[in-house]
């Protein structure tokens, strides 16, 4: 009976202790990153300018349409 009893102070004083233990939250998600889009004048679809196409007359979603465009 006096393990039973010393058993359940046991577990109370654990579950308190960790009631009390401080949370650690999770990090903020991170910030997605600003970049400069550009419009494909084929298309209208816009493209980060980094992954964007050149051309003579601007800027193009990819190389088909640049060839569309100017050829």
């Amino acid at each position: 009976m006096l393990a039973v009893a010393l058993a359940g102070i046991w577990l109370w004083r654990t579950h308190r202790q960790a009631e009390r233990a401080p949370r650690r939250d999770a990090p903020p998600p991170p910030q997605p990153l600003l970049q400069d889009m550009v419009r494909c004048p084929v298309c209208t679809v816009h493209v980060p300018r980094t992954e964007a196409v050149p051309g003579r007359q601007g800027l193009y979603c990819c190389a088909e349409h640049r060839r569309r465009a100017e050829g």
